[in-house]
Protein backbone atom coordinates (compact mmCIF):
# COMPACT_ATOMS: atom_id res chain seq x y z
CA UNK A 1 0.00 0.00 0.00
CA UNK A 2 3.04 2.52 0.98
CA UNK A 3 4.33 1.57 -2.92
CA UNK A 4 1.25 2.58 -4.46
CA UNK A 5 0.30 5.71 -2.09
CA UNK A 6 3.67 6.98 -2.95
CA UNK A 7 3.70 6.34 -6.58
CA UNK A 8 -0.19 8.09 -6.64
CA UNK A 9 1.22 10.88 -4.63
CA UNK A 10 4.15 11.68 -6.56
CA UNK A 11 2.78 11.78 -9.65
CA UNK A 12 -0.11 14.41 -8.35
CA UNK A 13 2.84 16.39 -7.22
CA UNK A 14 4.28 16.46 -10.44
CA UNK A 15 0.80 17.58 -12.35
CA UNK A 16 0.52 20.00 -9.96
CA UNK A 17 4.27 21.65 -10.37
CA UNK A 18 4.01 21.16 -13.84
CA UNK A 19 2.25 24.00 -15.61
CA UNK A 20 4.79 26.03 -13.96
CA UNK A 21 8.11 24.29 -15.53
CA UNK A 22 9.82 26.46 -18.18
CA UNK A 23 8.98 25.81 -21.25
CA UNK A 24 5.35 25.83 -23.51
CA UNK A 25 5.18 22.31 -24.68
CA UNK A 26 1.59 20.42 -24.19
CA UNK A 27 2.62 17.91 -21.98
CA UNK A 28 3.21 20.74 -19.17
CA UNK A 29 0.64 22.96 -19.97
CA UNK A 30 -2.06 20.29 -20.36
CA UNK A 31 -2.18 20.07 -16.73
CA UNK A 32 -3.67 23.11 -16.45
CA UNK A 33 -7.09 22.22 -17.56
CA UNK A 34 -7.80 19.34 -14.81
CA UNK A 35 -7.53 20.85 -11.67
CA UNK A 36 -11.28 19.79 -10.37
CA UNK A 37 -10.23 16.38 -11.15
CA UNK A 38 -6.73 16.90 -9.74
CA UNK A 39 -8.47 18.32 -6.58
CA UNK A 40 -10.40 14.83 -6.03
CA UNK A 41 -7.99 12.84 -6.90
CA UNK A 42 -5.46 14.39 -4.42
CA UNK A 43 -8.26 14.36 -2.05
CA UNK A 44 -8.41 10.52 -2.16
CA UNK A 45 -4.98 9.99 -2.10
CA UNK A 46 -5.00 11.78 1.06
CA UNK A 47 -7.61 10.20 2.49
CA UNK A 48 -5.58 6.96 2.06
CA UNK A 49 -2.69 8.31 3.64
CA UNK A 50 -4.99 8.88 6.49
CA UNK A 51 -5.87 5.59 6.36
CA UNK A 52 -2.59 4.08 6.43
CA UNK A 53 -0.99 5.97 9.25
CA UNK A 54 -4.17 5.26 11.14
CA UNK A 55 -3.64 1.29 10.68
CA UNK A 56 0.13 1.17 10.58
CA UNK A 57 1.27 4.17 12.44
CA UNK A 58 3.32 7.00 10.96
CA UNK A 59 6.13 7.43 9.54
CA UNK A 60 8.67 9.89 8.02
CA UNK A 61 8.15 9.40 4.48
CA UNK A 62 3.98 9.03 4.80
CA UNK A 63 4.06 12.31 6.85
CA UNK A 64 5.77 14.18 4.05
CA UNK A 65 3.51 12.76 1.51
CA UNK A 66 0.54 13.51 3.28
CA UNK A 67 1.98 17.15 4.15
CA UNK A 68 2.77 17.71 -0.06
CA UNK A 69 -0.43 16.02 -1.32
CA UNK A 70 -2.17 18.66 1.03
CA UNK A 71 -0.80 21.63 -0.30
CA UNK A 72 -0.96 20.16 -3.52
CA UNK A 73 -4.64 20.20 -2.49
CA UNK A 74 -4.74 23.85 -1.29
CA UNK A 75 -3.08 25.40 -3.89
CA UNK A 76 -5.17 23.47 -6.96
CA UNK A 77 -8.33 24.62 -5.07
CA UNK A 78 -7.22 28.05 -4.66
CA UNK A 79 -6.85 28.17 -9.22
CA UNK A 80 -10.48 27.20 -9.38
CA UNK A 81 -12.05 28.59 -6.33
CA UNK A 82 -13.47 32.09 -7.83
CA UNK A 83 -15.32 30.42 -10.24
CA UNK A 84 -17.44 28.64 -7.20
CA UNK A 85 -20.67 29.41 -5.97
CA UNK A 86 -18.54 31.47 -3.02
CA UNK A 87 -16.14 33.05 -5.17
CA UNK A 88 -16.81 36.91 -5.66
CA UNK A 89 -18.30 37.99 -8.07
CA UNK A 90 -16.73 40.34 -10.78
CA UNK A 91 -20.43 41.23 -12.77
CA UNK A 92 -23.05 42.25 -11.48
CA UNK A 93 -26.64 40.68 -12.87
CA UNK A 94 -29.41 42.47 -14.10
CA UNK A 95 -32.50 42.28 -11.71
CA UNK A 96 -34.88 44.08 -14.55
CA UNK A 97 -33.34 44.27 -17.64
CA UNK A 98 -33.76 46.84 -20.25
CA UNK A 99 -34.63 45.22 -23.43
CA UNK A 100 -33.36 47.40 -26.08
CA UNK A 101 -30.00 47.14 -24.32
CA UNK A 102 -29.92 43.95 -24.25
CA UNK A 103 -27.23 41.82 -26.64
CA UNK A 104 -27.33 37.86 -26.69
CA UNK A 105 -24.49 35.97 -27.87
CA UNK A 106 -24.39 32.10 -28.52
CA UNK A 107 -20.92 30.47 -29.14
CA UNK A 108 -21.01 26.76 -30.41
CA UNK A 109 -18.37 24.67 -31.73
CA UNK A 110 -20.12 22.11 -33.67
CA UNK A 111 -17.52 19.77 -34.08
CA UNK A 112 -16.65 19.27 -38.06
CA UNK A 113 -17.70 16.09 -38.32
CA UNK A 114 -21.02 16.05 -36.29
CA UNK A 115 -24.06 16.09 -39.10
CA UNK A 116 -27.18 17.08 -36.14
CA UNK A 117 -27.36 20.11 -38.00
CA UNK A 118 -30.99 20.46 -36.88
CA UNK A 119 -30.26 19.81 -32.99
CA UNK A 120 -28.31 23.47 -33.47
CA UNK A 121 -31.35 25.31 -35.77
CA UNK A 122 -33.69 24.34 -33.07
CA UNK A 123 -31.89 25.62 -30.27
CA UNK A 124 -31.26 28.72 -32.08
CA UNK A 125 -34.96 29.08 -32.45
CA UNK A 126 -35.09 28.12 -28.91
CA UNK A 127 -33.17 30.75 -27.48
CA UNK A 128 -33.21 33.28 -30.44
CA UNK A 129 -29.51 35.34 -29.41
CA UNK A 130 -29.00 38.00 -31.32
CA UNK A 131 -26.11 36.55 -32.31
CA UNK A 132 -24.82 33.16 -32.96
CA UNK A 133 -21.23 32.07 -33.58
CA UNK A 134 -20.39 28.74 -34.86
CA UNK A 135 -16.83 27.23 -34.48
CA UNK A 136 -15.34 24.30 -36.70
CA UNK A 137 -17.68 25.11 -38.90
CA UNK A 138 -17.23 24.10 -43.01
CA UNK A 139 -18.85 23.75 -45.97
CA UNK A 140 -21.59 21.31 -45.01
CA UNK A 141 -22.32 23.43 -41.87
CA UNK A 142 -22.56 26.39 -44.26
CA UNK A 143 -25.17 24.77 -46.39
CA UNK A 144 -27.45 23.06 -43.24
CA UNK A 145 -28.07 26.33 -41.45
CA UNK A 146 -29.93 27.99 -44.47
CA UNK A 147 -32.97 27.91 -42.41
CA UNK A 148 -31.74 30.26 -40.26
CA UNK A 149 -30.70 33.08 -42.71
CA UNK A 150 -34.45 34.67 -43.05
CA UNK A 151 -33.81 35.77 -39.11
CA UNK A 152 -30.04 35.94 -39.04
CA UNK A 153 -29.72 38.19 -42.28
CA UNK A 154 -26.21 39.50 -41.73
CA UNK A 155 -23.36 37.20 -41.61
CA UNK A 156 -20.03 36.73 -42.13
CA UNK A 157 -18.68 33.27 -43.12
CA UNK A 158 -15.48 31.56 -43.21
CA UNK A 159 -15.65 28.01 -43.88
CA UNK A 160 -12.72 25.95 -43.62
CA UNK A 161 -12.03 21.74 -43.51
CA UNK A 162 -9.33 21.84 -40.89
CA UNK A 163 -11.57 22.17 -37.54
CA UNK A 164 -11.29 25.97 -37.54
CA UNK A 165 -13.67 27.27 -39.86
CA UNK A 166 -16.00 29.96 -38.52
CA UNK A 167 -19.68 31.36 -39.23
CA UNK A 168 -21.17 34.61 -38.00
CA UNK A 169 -25.37 35.21 -38.03
CA UNK A 170 -26.20 38.37 -36.36
CA UNK A 171 -29.80 39.70 -36.13
CA UNK A 172 -28.31 43.06 -36.01
CA UNK A 173 -26.19 44.65 -38.85
CA UNK A 174 -22.81 45.05 -38.51
CA UNK A 175 -19.66 47.16 -39.85
CA UNK A 176 -15.80 46.90 -39.83
CA UNK A 177 -16.06 43.25 -40.46
CA UNK A 178 -12.40 41.61 -40.98
CA UNK A 179 -11.45 37.89 -40.99
CA UNK A 180 -8.15 37.81 -39.48
CA UNK A 181 -4.74 35.22 -39.18
CA UNK A 182 -3.69 37.05 -36.17
CA UNK A 183 -0.57 34.68 -35.93
CA UNK A 184 -1.19 31.14 -37.74
CA UNK A 185 -2.33 31.08 -41.35
CA UNK A 186 -5.07 28.61 -41.30
CA UNK A 187 -7.10 29.50 -38.13
CA UNK A 188 -9.00 32.78 -38.04
CA UNK A 189 -10.80 34.71 -36.42
CA UNK A 190 -13.75 37.47 -36.32
CA UNK A 191 -14.38 40.84 -35.59
CA UNK A 192 -16.78 43.23 -36.09
CA UNK A 193 -18.87 46.55 -35.06
CA UNK A 194 -22.43 46.47 -33.87
CA UNK A 195 -24.65 48.85 -32.65
CA UNK A 196 -26.45 48.85 -29.31
CA UNK A 197 -29.01 51.74 -28.69
CA UNK A 198 -26.24 53.89 -30.90
CA UNK A 199 -23.46 53.08 -29.29
CA UNK A 200 -20.72 50.92 -31.24
CA UNK A 201 -19.76 47.76 -29.41
CA UNK A 202 -16.51 45.67 -30.79
CA UNK A 203 -16.83 42.01 -30.66
CA UNK A 204 -14.10 39.91 -31.26
CA UNK A 205 -14.35 35.64 -32.01
CA UNK A 206 -11.65 33.41 -31.06
CA UNK A 207 -10.87 30.30 -31.75
CA UNK A 208 -6.71 29.46 -31.11
CA UNK A 209 -5.71 26.07 -31.53
CA UNK A 210 -4.83 24.10 -28.11
CA UNK A 211 -1.94 23.01 -26.97
CA UNK A 212 -2.42 19.25 -27.98
CA UNK A 213 -0.19 16.28 -29.67
CA UNK A 214 -2.57 16.49 -32.47
CA UNK A 215 -2.96 20.28 -32.83
CA UNK A 216 0.32 22.18 -31.47
CA UNK A 217 2.75 20.74 -29.74
CA UNK A 218 3.28 24.08 -28.04
CA UNK A 219 0.96 26.47 -26.50
CA UNK A 220 3.03 29.37 -27.64
CA UNK A 221 0.36 30.38 -30.54
CA UNK A 222 -2.67 30.29 -28.67
CA UNK A 223 -0.91 32.52 -25.70
CA UNK A 224 0.29 34.78 -28.39
CA UNK A 225 -2.79 34.85 -30.02
CA UNK A 226 -4.25 35.80 -27.03
CA UNK A 227 -1.91 38.44 -25.71
CA UNK A 228 -2.36 40.29 -28.81
CA UNK A 229 -5.88 40.15 -28.67
CA UNK A 230 -5.67 41.58 -24.96
CA UNK A 231 -3.02 44.53 -26.43
CA UNK A 232 -5.51 45.86 -28.43
CA UNK A 233 -8.59 45.60 -26.56
CA UNK A 234 -6.79 47.65 -23.78
CA UNK A 235 -6.70 50.85 -26.18
CA UNK A 236 -10.12 50.16 -27.41
CA UNK A 237 -12.97 53.15 -26.00
CA UNK A 238 -15.30 51.27 -27.09
CA UNK A 239 -17.47 48.30 -25.41
CA UNK A 240 -16.08 45.16 -26.54
CA UNK A 241 -17.22 41.52 -26.08
CA UNK A 242 -14.84 38.46 -26.81
CA UNK A 243 -16.01 35.14 -27.04
CA UNK A 244 -15.33 32.14 -28.48
CA UNK A 245 -13.56 28.81 -28.11
CA UNK A 246 -10.16 29.86 -26.83
CA UNK A 247 -8.78 26.17 -25.91
CA UNK A 248 -7.44 27.11 -22.92
CA UNK A 249 -9.59 26.76 -19.42
CA UNK A 250 -10.76 29.86 -17.32
CA UNK A 251 -8.67 29.67 -14.62
CA UNK A 252 -5.30 29.28 -16.77
CA UNK A 253 -2.54 31.71 -16.25
CA UNK A 254 -2.76 32.55 -20.04
CA UNK A 255 -6.33 33.55 -19.87
CA UNK A 256 -5.79 35.17 -16.51
CA UNK A 257 -3.21 37.52 -17.70
CA UNK A 258 -5.38 38.30 -20.87
CA UNK A 259 -7.64 39.26 -18.78
CA UNK A 260 -5.76 41.36 -16.43
CA UNK A 261 -4.00 43.13 -19.65
CA UNK A 262 -7.34 44.03 -21.37
CA UNK A 263 -9.49 44.49 -18.18
CA UNK A 264 -12.29 42.36 -19.60
CA UNK A 265 -14.21 40.59 -16.91
CA UNK A 266 -15.68 37.59 -16.29
CA UNK A 267 -19.73 36.81 -15.78
CA UNK A 268 -18.88 33.11 -14.58
CA UNK A 269 -16.85 33.92 -11.53
CA UNK A 270 -18.78 33.25 -8.73
CA UNK A 271 -21.22 31.41 -10.66
CA UNK A 272 -19.92 28.22 -11.69
CA UNK A 273 -17.84 26.45 -14.31
CA UNK A 274 -20.04 26.09 -17.34
CA UNK A 275 -17.94 23.33 -18.11
CA UNK A 276 -18.56 23.02 -22.39
CA UNK A 277 -16.03 20.67 -23.19
CA UNK A 278 -16.09 17.11 -23.17
CA UNK A 279 -19.90 17.01 -23.66
CA UNK A 280 -19.83 13.27 -24.10
CA UNK A 281 -17.52 12.59 -20.95
CA UNK A 282 -18.75 14.08 -17.48
CA UNK A 283 -15.67 12.75 -15.62
CA UNK A 284 -13.54 15.17 -18.02
CA UNK A 285 -15.05 18.52 -18.25
CA UNK A 286 -13.78 21.56 -18.33
CA UNK A 287 -14.42 25.36 -19.25
CA UNK A 288 -13.19 26.15 -22.87
CA UNK A 289 -16.21 28.15 -24.24
CA UNK A 290 -15.89 32.14 -22.98
CA UNK A 291 -17.59 34.94 -23.12
CA UNK A 292 -15.40 38.02 -21.59
CA UNK A 293 -16.75 41.82 -21.94
CA UNK A 294 -15.52 44.98 -21.05
CA UNK A 295 -17.07 47.18 -17.66
CA UNK A 296 -19.43 48.70 -19.84
CA UNK A 297 -21.53 45.19 -19.24
CA UNK A 298 -23.77 43.77 -16.49
CA UNK A 299 -25.01 40.20 -16.89
CA UNK A 300 -28.38 39.28 -17.53
CA UNK A 301 -28.09 35.61 -18.21
CA UNK A 302 -25.48 32.89 -18.58
CA UNK A 303 -26.37 29.56 -19.30
CA UNK A 304 -24.66 26.40 -20.90
CA UNK A 305 -27.00 24.77 -22.77
CA UNK A 306 -27.86 20.91 -24.33
CA UNK A 307 -25.72 19.37 -26.46
CA UNK A 308 -26.54 17.92 -29.75
CA UNK A 309 -23.90 15.76 -30.95
CA UNK A 310 -20.78 18.25 -30.34
CA UNK A 311 -17.77 17.46 -28.36
CA UNK A 312 -18.76 21.14 -26.92
CA UNK A 313 -22.13 22.79 -25.12
CA UNK A 314 -23.25 25.58 -26.91
CA UNK A 315 -22.57 28.79 -24.17
CA UNK A 316 -25.51 31.59 -24.48
CA UNK A 317 -25.09 34.53 -22.56
CA UNK A 318 -26.74 37.44 -21.98
CA UNK A 319 -25.52 41.15 -21.51
CA UNK A 320 -27.11 44.42 -20.97
CA UNK A 321 -24.75 47.75 -22.22
CA UNK A 322 -25.45 49.25 -18.65
CA UNK A 323 -22.60 51.95 -19.04
CA UNK A 324 -21.94 53.81 -22.47
CA UNK A 325 -18.49 55.08 -23.28
CA UNK A 326 -18.27 58.55 -21.69
CA UNK A 327 -19.84 57.54 -18.50
CA UNK A 328 -18.39 53.84 -18.19
CA UNK A 329 -16.39 53.61 -14.49
CA UNK A 330 -13.17 51.57 -14.29
CA UNK A 331 -14.94 49.27 -11.50
CA UNK A 332 -18.35 47.82 -10.59
CA UNK A 333 -19.30 46.60 -6.70
CA UNK A 334 -19.18 42.94 -7.43
CA UNK A 335 -22.75 41.62 -6.55
CA UNK A 336 -23.37 39.51 -3.72
CA UNK A 337 -26.16 37.35 -4.47
CA UNK A 338 -27.72 35.54 -7.23
CA UNK A 339 -30.38 33.17 -6.88
CA UNK A 340 -31.08 32.78 -10.50
CA UNK A 341 -32.08 28.79 -11.59
CA UNK A 342 -31.18 29.22 -14.96
CA UNK A 343 -27.62 28.43 -14.71
CA UNK A 344 -26.70 25.00 -15.82
CA UNK A 345 -23.09 24.06 -13.68
CA UNK A 346 -21.09 21.12 -14.21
Amino acid sequence: MFEVLSLLSLAMIFTTIAPHLPGEHWLIRVWEFPRVQQIFIIAAIELGWVAYITAIGPTIASIVFAGLLLLALGYQISWVYPYTLIGPREVTRVKQPQQDRVFSIMTSNVYMHNDNYRGLIDLVNQHKPDMLVTLESNKDWENAMTPIHEDYPYRLACPLENLYGMHLYSRLPFKEEEIRYIIEDDVPSMQVTIEIENEPVVVYLLHPKPPSPTENKSAGPRDEELTLVGQEIVDEDRPVIIAGDLNDVAWSPTTRNFRKHSRARDPRLGRGFYNTFHAKHPLVRWPLDHVFHSDHFDLVKIQRLPGYGSDHFPLFTSLQLTRNSEHCESSSAPETSDTSPDANRS
